[in-house]
């Protein structure tokens, strides 16, 4: 064979792999990204700012964590054919059902909101006005969902996600200090004063929140997948998980180099961040900062009330899913339309207090994860529900010691608050 005929053999391979590799992307990968929403990419970018690169070992500990949760939901969506909430209330109850969706309900049109500030504000930055981008924002999501097919959708988020890569080239053109980055991920340093403890319990709640697992294991249980094909979900799951924190390492690594180093410590939003990243990192880092957080905003906008719609319905038992009519699931489909204009109707509310939004709305992640993650624990373990597909030793170890320290971080942060 010529030397020609072997680099193009070589080449057809390499892009079977890459065909491959995008064919088994879906779930794992979209509901990892959209974590990286705008109250997550300001909670980043503000831990990159007061606190330099000292919280980046944040990251590792809560990936793995991340990979497991994930897992588990993903797991127990492909094996029971039934989402989480649908599963609490069946093994629960509807009162304990009512109380978690209502508590789900209220943080995640929090984090809505916090959503359709970050449109408002990124693409303020390009000289829109919020009274063009919120409304044209909210309209796209509700129609792309409204009138859109799983498939349609998921290929939607799907390209979504590429941009995210916004982050890390973002990152790189801020000239990072790479040896106080890789101290800062390897040396753990907790600070314990309330604003620190604080911010700890936000990334960790903005990295695992309460939500991912509802619209993971549903999404997972609407796209029909199969035992079979689990081991490309597991793979789904795992790169998802580790997409998104390196998406989050390389935004506080943006924000430590360049406003923790001139002294800029505090910012009302991630709006603010790339607004301050201009004159340290050069106008196109600043660009790039923006362009992925009115992405991820965006993004986030659309799967947050899908989650939540998901999850209040399954939870009482109603009709819910993509794939349905409106007329199939009206509960669903009113859920999603009043979280929508509710959320984008508080931006163009004059004298909304977005910043304490999305602070408080990150940390009731913080909060509420360790009670949702309780309930998934339980159930996943039940041989008479999972079969042979229960949680090994080294799952619950990893899973039950992320309840534990979630539930001693809030603690100490009431504690320190007094």
């Amino acid at each position: 064979m010529s030397l020609r005929g072997s680099l193009r053999k070589r080449l057809r391979l390499q892009w079977r792999r890459v065909a491959w590799l995008f064919a088994i992307l879906g779930p794992g990968m979209i509901t990892a990204n959209v974590d990286n929403d705008a109250g997550g990419i300001y909670t980043y970018s503000l831990a990159g700012a007061r606190y330099g690169y000292r919280l980046l070992w944040v990251l590792l500990p809560v990936t793995v964590s991340l990979i497991v949760v994930q897992e588990m939901c993903a797991r127990m969506g492909t094996v029971t054919g039934k989402g989480l909430a649908d599963l609490i209330r069946e093994h629960f109850g509807l009162r304990m059902t009512f109380l978690i969706m209502m508590a789900v309900l209220v943080t995640n049109f929090g984090n809505t909101v916090a959503e359709f500030a970050g449109v408002a504000s990124s693409l303020e930055l390009f000289g829109v006005s919020r009274y063009v981008s919120v409304p044209l924002g909210a309209a796209f999501v509700w129609w792309l969902v409204v009138f859109g097919s799983y498939k349609s959708v998921e290929k939607a988020f799907l390209v979504a996600c590429v941009v995210y890569l916004a982050y890390p080239i973002s990152g790189l053109m801020a000239n990072p200090d790479w040896g106080a980055a890789l101290e800062g991920s390897i040396v753990p340093r907790m600070p314990l004063d309330l604003a620190g403890v604080s911010m700890v319990v936000g990334i960790v709640g903005t990295t695992i929140a309460p939500w991912m697992q509802f619209y993971l294991q549903s999404s997972v249980v609407e796209k029909e997948t199969k035992i079979s094909d689990y081991g490309n979900l597991r793979l789904d799951v795992v790169l998802g998980s580790i997409v998104t924190d390196v998406v989050a390492f390389f935004i506080i690594v943006a924000c430590a180099a360049t406003l923790a180093r001139e002294g800029v410590h505090d910012i009302a939003s991630g709006a603010d961040a790339a607004r301050a990243l201009a004159p340290l990192a050069g106008r196109y880092a600043s660009w790039l900062f923006a362009v992925g957080l009115a992405n991820a905003s965006l993004f986030a906008a659309s799967i947050l009330p899908l989650a939540t719609a998901y999850s209040v319905c399954e939870g009482l038992g109603l009709e819910a899913g993509v794939d349905r009519s409106f007329g199939q699931a009206p509960e669903f489909y009113w859920l999603y339309t009043g979280l929508i204009v509710g959320g984008a109707g508080m931006i163009l509310m004059p004298g909304t207090p977005l910043l304490q939004i999305i602070l408080v709305s990150q940390i009731m992640n913080g909060v509420l994860l360790p009670f949702t993650l309780v309930f998934m624990l339980i159930l996943i373990n039940r041989a008479g529900l999972m079969g042979d597909f229960v949680n090994g030793r080294v799952y619950n170890f990893v899973a039950w010691s992320t309840v534990v320290v979630l539930i001693a971080l809030t603690v100490l942060m009431v504690a320190t608050s007094f």
